[in-house]
Order: structure tokens, then C-alpha cells, then sequence
């Protein structure tokens, strides 16, 4: 693959370029004209799988539409996003018991479940689509926003421990795991619903999540950002134990995670300020990158125990996206050149081996020494949300100076 030459990163009009051409991957044939959005691509963009949908790639398609129209204006990405946020509540809605379904089966128009457990995560990406799609103006977005803000305080809030619970039956009996994920991904989604409404709750919520998550659980790991916890909230070690690659909930440290509690910090201080928010934020991307870096071969490896030690070397796409964003974010905030310094290498990183020049997007996940993993570009809940997300983060950030 012939890699062009690297533009300035640094640029709000490269990084704007760079998400509309990761958009353009998915384009129009990404567009099931019988509802919502194919969500299984492979290399070249031919669709591998017509009839799955997943409740992530459902939601992400709103968010990157979203995304595509703020930069561009262009009315088609308004319109998929439209296309895409009808999509959750005809096919993923369960009336029934009020719930969403994780994934379901779509033919002829017509949706049947597959699997109907109720997840935290879908919800927070729920919230988050509603919100994006509340900020282009999208009729029915707020309605739905409150609607799944709602469902996830009466389902999921634990008072107690102020955080989210993680999943539950059809029926809504919760189980007894609980996650920092679904947490993570909520303080995200809240912080972009305040943005959108100027509601007090959203913002209240979102530091609440991200002090307890960030500053009391970690705490019980040496600081670290633990991915599972008992339902007491006590750290368990054990959970999955011997999967560290699993692509919802991996054992170990998540050095991705690590970046993205980072740049959440920090957009989390823009709207309500708070003086710990971006010292902390330096002290999770800094240990980060320095236990998981691959000096040998460039990018930052999936997960690391609690020794210490790799645990799974893998490059996957979103911990390379989540931690450009955080670096430049804490550049734009700090001034320390250290972080431009990590934004730099980084993003030559991806140049070289994430970004498909050839066939466009990003590669999901490659070798230890960065060779392609699997022909399959975009599995369900990739669609490129997080690098799409990152150009965008950092469009913005630049246009604000902060």
C-alpha cells in the first residue's frame, strides 16, 4: 500500500478532511433503504452480513452522521443520521418492557430479537446519539434523550455508589456486575447532552460518574482504571480473567480507557471546572503511555496487567484514536510540549499502518508488529466512530483554543 505523504496534522482543515473521507467509506451504500444502516463491512466496503444490527452500530451511525454534517453541512449526512436515529426506536425499542434490545434481526422491515438483554452501554449510546442528533436539529432527538436519561436512572442508577449498574434480564433484573465501561461512556454521553440542552442534570451526573470512577474507584487499584467490579463495587480481579481481548469487557487494565477518562477530563472541565479534573487527566495519560507504548514498533498495546505487564499486545484502532485526542486535548490545555510531542508520534503511527489509504477508513485491529488482523474493516459497533469522533474532538477543540 503506497502511504501518502503526511499532511500537518495539527490543522483543523486536515483533521475536518480526514473525518469526511473516513465518513465516505460508508457513503450511501451503508444505507438500508428498508431501515437503519447495514453494520458489517469488510476491507473494500462490501457489506458481509445485511441482516444483524447491533444496538452500538445503530446508535454510532447517528453520531458520525451527526459529526459529518457539522463539519460539512451537507444535508445527506443530516439525513442519514435521521435515517439512522428512526432506526433504534423501530427496531431496538421493546415496548413491551420498556427496554432496548443489544441486537436484533432486520428483514422485509421487520425486526425480531436475538439478543435482548438490557445494557447500560447501549443506553449511554443512546443518549449520546440523541444528543448529537439534538445539536443538528433533528426533530424527536430531545424527546428521546430524556426518554433513555430516564430509563437509565430508574434501571440502572445505583444512589448508593452514584454510579451506573451494567446490565439486566428482558425483564430487568440486574445482575450482580458491575463495570466502569458503561460508566465511561455515560459521563461521555452526559457531557454532550448538557452541551446540547444546557440542563443542569446531564453535567451534575457526568461528575459524579467520572470523580467516582476516576478518583474513589481507582483508588482501590493503585490508581489504575479498573474495568470490573462486584456489585459492592469492589474491584474483581478475576472477571474474565483469561480474555483479555474480549471486545466489551477484557481483563486488565485498559491503557485506552486510561486516554479516553483523559480527554473526557478535560472536555468534562470546559463546561464545569473543576481543579483536579486535568491533573488527573495528565496522571492517567501518562501512565498510559508509559507502560503500554511499543517502543519497538509503535502504538500502544490493548491491555497490561496488574504487574505491570502486557497482557495483549494486539493494536486495536479505538485505543490509537481515543489517545491522539487526549494528547493534543491536554496540549491545548497545559501547554506542555510533551503531549504535542505524543499527538506527533501517534498519528505518523496511524499514517503508516491504521489508515487504509487504498480502500479508506481505518483498520480495526492489527498484530503486535502491525499487520492487519482480519478482512473485516468494520464489524459490528466499529463503524469508525472513534477515530471519526477524535478529528472531530480536535477540529473543535482548535477552533476554541481549548
Amino acid at each position: 500500500m503506497l502511504i501518502p505523504t503526511a499532511p500537518d496534522f495539527r490543522s483543523a482543515a486536515f483533521l475536518k478532511q480526514h473525518a469526511l473521507w473516513t465518513l465516505s467509506f460508508y457513503e450511501a451504500q451503508s444505507v438500508d433503504p428498508s431501515g437503519g444502516m447495514y453494520h458489517f463491512f469488510l476491507d473494500d466496503g462490501r457489506v458481509y452480513d445485511a441482516s444483524r444490527r447491533h444496538l452500538v452500530s445503530a446508535t454510532r451511525f447517528v453520531i458520525t452522521n451527526a459529526i459529518g454534517f457539522e463539519l460539512s453541512g451537507e444535508e445527506k449526512f443530516k439525513q442519514r443520521a435521521v435515517h439512522a436515529l428512526r432506526f433504534i426506536e423501530t427496531a431496538f425499542y421493546d415496548a413491551q418492557q420498556d427496554g432496548y434490545h443489544w441486537m436484533v434481526q432486520w428483514k422485509e422491515g421487520q425486526s425480531t430479537p436475538i439478543d435482548s438483554m438490557r445494557h447500560m452501554y447501549g443506553l449511554a449510546f443512546i443518549m449520546l446519539a440523541a444528543a448529537k442528533a439534538l445539536q443538528i436539529g433533528i426533530a424527536g432527538a430531545q424527546a428521546l434523550l430524556e426518554k433513555a436519561f430516564a430509563m437509565a436512572e430508574h434501571r440502572f442508577y445505583d444512589a448508593q455508589a452514584g454510579l451506573y449498574a451494567d446490565d439486566a434480564t428482558p425483564d430487568w433484573s440486574v445482575s450482580g456486575y458491575r463495570g466502569q465501561n458503561a460508566n465511561m461512556h455515560a459521563c461521555e454521553a452526559l457531557i454532550t447532552a448538557f452541551a446540547a440542552t444546557g440542563d443542569a442534570r446531564y453535567i451534575e451526573r457526568a461528575e459524579g460518574l467520572a470523580q467516582h470512577i476516576t478518583v474513589r474507584q481507582a483508588a482501590l487499584c493503585d490508581g489504575g482504571i479498573w474495568e470490573h467490579y462486584k456489585a459492592d463495587w469492589t474491584p474483581d480481579l478475576e472477571y474474565n480473567l483469561h480474555d483479555s481481548s474480549n471486545i466489551f469487557r477484557p481483563w486488565g487494565f485498559q491503557p485506552g480507557h486510561f486516554t479516553e477518562w483523559a480527554k473526557l477530563l478535560c472536555l468534562l472541565d470546559t463546561h464545569s471546572p473543576a481543579d483536579w479534573h486535568v491533573p488527573r487527566a495528565k496522571e492517567l495519560f501518562d501512565r498510559a503511555l508509559a507502560v503500554a507504548w511499543d517502543e519497538a514498533h509503535g502504538g500502544i498495546h490493548y491491555g497490561f496487567g496488574l504487574d505491570g505487564r502486557i497482557c495483549d499486545a494486539a493494536k486495536y484502532h479505538w485505543v490509537q484514536a481515543e489517545s491522539m485526542a487526549a494528547a493534543a486535548i491536554l496540549g491545548l490545555r497545559t501547554g506542555e510540549a510533551k503531549y504535542w510531542d505524543w499527538y506527533e508520534r501517534l498519528w505518523q503511527y496511524c499514517w503508516q499502518h491504521f489508515v487504509d489509504h487504498e480502500q479508506g477508513a481505518w483498520f480495526r485491529i492489527l498484530t503486535p508488529d502491525n499487520f492487519n488482523l482480519t478482512r473485516e474493516k468494520s464489524p459490528a459497533g466499529k463503524v469508525d466512530y472513534h477515530n471519526i469522533g477524535a478529528c472531530s474532538d480536535l477540529y473543535w477543540a482548535l477552533q476554541q483554543g481549548a
